[in-house]
């Protein structure tokens, strides 16, 4: 019995020798997938963070989740300019490698026009936009860019309706609850509270001529990051914006106010700023663009703003009305492009607004309770176009 269990022994160690190179062969010629086809995944995630590109006079507000996802909402100008900051900031000072989610909020240049390009630098999945138009009064050049536009590559195009999120990566764990919500687009908007608030003083504020552009029609947006809250409303116009808060206040109040349309007075109408009760203001306008004397009055006027930041001085005849130059990225004509920067605390409570150009650096407090409380997680329900 010992002598066969020892012959059996001896069979399996020559069956391993046998199978040994074998074995070695099929390790060596296993091939390991590339790490770069894979989706990546901070290893560190970092807070999540806001850059306000400068395309002076155009727009690109850049988010950077703590996933390591981007939202890119507008491209800026074309001509190469704007792509080319967008790409500096997205690529070597954010690290992204590509933009995950590109929102246009309407068919003007000077916030589609440098998508085309951005798309040849670096990769865009998915485009999130209104439905596309086939000309455009007033621009000659609309076709050639909408064509451009048509053709770049993108891996999907969406259409999301209002009310809807944008479908993004669940954060890791230590972070607020992200969502970034469309109020609405096309002048239809949704209430993104559970509960609204009456606007006083909305019979007390007369509307403007009616916008017949397609700034009226952009698309408006809500994120909110546990406690902290920003809007983004595209160009949307005077008297449309008089919609989101009259008679209620549809959208709450919120911590960040993107100045919209690059502060012109055409816009930013009274009754909005002050029912969004912002404590900063962020205007993206360029030297000779934005920044009107109304509203200046109105962001200086409204009591909860703290801090107006502007990606230029006004230094047109009437650049009286700029805010403090320590909050502003680029006191000239001839700049170098710098950046705004936001960055909100893991917890929410607090956000660090800096231009790192200057080094400039201010911390603010998190409104601790908005006047209306913001919705539940709505499902991100889009409409998939045809690439």
């Amino acid at each position: 019995m010992f002598l066969n269990i020892l012959i059996h022994m001896k069979k399996i160690k020559l069956l391993f020798a046998a199978l040994l190179p074998t074995s070695f062969l099929l390790l060596v010629s296993f091939k390991i997938p590339d790490t770069k086809l894979l989706e990546a995944v901070p290893i560190n995630p970092v807070n999540l963070t806001i850059y306000w590109i400068d395309t002076e006079g155009g727009a690109a507000t850049l988010i950077v989740t703590p996933a390591g996802e981007s939202i890119l909402i507008d491209a800026g100008n074309p001509g190469g300019r704007d792509s080319d900051r967008i790409f500096e900031v997205a690529h070597h000072v954010a690290g992204l490698k590509q933009i995950d989610h590109l929102v246009i909020t309407h068919w003007h240049n000077d916030h589609f026009g440098g998508a085309a390009l951005l798309a040849a630098k670096m990769p865009v999945i998915e485009v999130i936009e209104r439905p596309v138009a086939d000309s455009l009064l007033l621009d000659k050049n609309f076709a050639s860019l909408m064509q451009a536009y048509r053709v770049m590559p993108v891996k999907r195009r969406s259409m999301l309706r209002p009310g809807a999120t944008i479908s993004l990566k669940t954060l890791p764990r230590g972070f607020q609850k992200l969502s970034i919500q469309m109020v609405g687009h096309d002048k239809q908007f949704v209430p993104v509270t559970k509960t609204s608030t009456a606007t006083n003083g909305c019979e007390t504020v007369k509307d403007k001529l009616v916008d017949n552009s397609d700034n009226a029609n952009s698309q408006v947006m809500v994120m909110n990051y546990g406690p902290f809250r920003f809007f983004d409303g595209g160009d949307l116009t005077w008297n449309i914006e008089k919609n989101l808060v009259c008679p209620q206040n549809i959208i709450g109040t919120v911590d960040v106010y993107q100045v919209n349309h690059h502060g012109l007075d055409q816009s930013n109408n009274s009754l909005l700023i002050k029912a969004l009760a912002p404590t900063v203001s962020i205007m993206g306008n360029g030297t000779q663009k934005g920044g009107g004397p109304e509203t200046i009055t109105s962001l200086r006027n409204t009591p909860s703003i703290q801090a107006q930041y502007q990606l230029h001085k006004n230094i047109r005849a009437d650049s009286a009305f700029n805010t403090s130059e320590e909050y502003i990225a680029n006191l000239k004509a001839d700049c170098d492009g710098n950046y705004v920067k936001l960055t909100v605390a893991a917890d929410g409570k607090k956000y660090t607004v800096s231009i790192p150009a200057t080094k400039h650096e201010r911390v603010f407090e998190t409104k601790e309770s908005h006047i209306t409380s913001i919705t539940s997680y709505v499902p991100g329900l889009s409409q998939v176009l045809k690439p």
